[in-house]
């Protein structure tokens, strides 16, 4: 077998029976302008030759290559994944296609992604930043490209797109009031990336809660951790043996924060929820197997994927190539309260 066989091309069709490969073209696609016996004898040779149509070439001299790039700091996780999920149940029924790429939080590796997608065509590109950098050039350059930009989670405010997101600030008020109202009297913050503007609204969130209650906010007690998980447990070793440590922690980054917060008082013999309460955000799959189950909070990413994709085909079906479309949907998060800031 030669598995280095050519493809067959309209124009391989063509030669064989004597046509033009715009009538052979035309066979293909039913034109009218084609006799019915002509289009018989096109399509019969057509399949005794093994023809498979060129859809991306015929998407693209349409002007549309019914495809959509998604870009997500990383794939592994619960919330990107549902993300891409709910995207995926939308485009599905409209024979869209995906292809999905990830930062792994890389400023570099991100402006890769967007930069391939660009040159594959795709008709939009999805994207949620990833923690490095500041140069957002290139996802103005999405634009520039006339390719549709939507935001999602992790936006560029100055950056003029669709952008989808959860109300994070008073998602997390929510949480740290939470842990007020369970007797909690010294609640610390791991934060996330404050270049990012969705941990700057958590952290916005738990300063409100704070002084909204009249809990004093101690300084030693808010840490930046970036996502780097190999430095999360030497940073939250050195905040649970402060001279005076705090006695519950609202890892507003994501989960696997809160998680190692869980495995850092197990091992310093701090119990959990008496000693110390938990909470963290997403809502990944392990927080409610753990022991105790852990607080966090539910972004709904699938649907945030599906209002994602309805926003794209709603603008799509304006059938204007050169509108664009500035607009913020907000996604109210919501708390899920579990045995880690339960006391009894």
């Amino acid at each position: 077998m030669d598995l280095k066989k050519k493809r067959v091309t309209i124009y391989d069709i063509a030669r064989a029976l004597n046509l033009t490969a715009s009538t052979v073209s035309r066979s293909l696609n039913n034109n009218s302008r084609i006799n019915e016996e002509t289009r018989k004898q096109v399509i019969a040779k057509a399949r005794e030759m093994n023809y498979r149509a060129n859809s991306l070439a015929s998407n693209l001299r349409k002007g549309k290559s019914q495809t959509i790039g998604i870009v997500v700091p990383r794939i592994n996780q619960s919330f990107f994944s549902n993300v891409i999920a709910g995207i995926e149940s939308i485009t599905n029924e409209k024979n869209y296609n995906l292809i999905i790429c990830q930062s792994n939080e890389s400023h570099e590796k991100e402006i890769k992604c967007v930069n391939t997608l660009i040159n594959q065509h795709v008709d939009c590109i999805v994207i949620s930043v990833s923690a490095e950098g500041d140069d957002y050039t290139h996802l103005q350059n999405v634009i520039d490209h006339h390719i549709r930009l939507i935001q999602f989670d992790r936006v560029v405010e100055e950056i003029e797109s669709l952008k989808v997101v959860n109300n994070n600030e008073q998602a997390s008020r929510e949480a740290v009031e939470h842990l007020i109202k369970a007797g909690y009297k010294r609640i610390a913050l791991l934060a996330g990336p404050q270049n990012l503007d969705i941990f700057r609204d958590r952290k916005a969130g738990y300063l409100k809660a704070l002084r909204a209650n009249k809990v004093p906010v101690a300084d030693e007690l808010i840490l930046d951790a970036d996502s780097n998980n190999e430095h999360d447990a030497e940073l939250i070793r050195s905040l649970l043996t402060l001279p005076n440590p705090p006695d519950a922690v609202f890892a507003s980054r994501d989960d696997f924060l809160a998680l190692g917060v869980l495995e850092v008082a197990n091992d310093l013999g701090i119990k959990v929820p008496e000693q110390l309460g938990i909470c963290g955000y997403s809502n990944e799959n392990f927080t409610r197997i753990t022991t105790p189950s852990l607080t966090t909070i539910d972004q709904y990413g699938v649907d945030m994927g599906k209002t994602i994709a309805q926003t794209y085909f709603e603008l799509d079906d304006k059938n204007d190539e050169t509108a664009i479309e500035i607009k913020t949907t907000s996604i109210k998060p919501k708390l899920i309260a579990r045995a880690s800031s339960q006391r009894k």
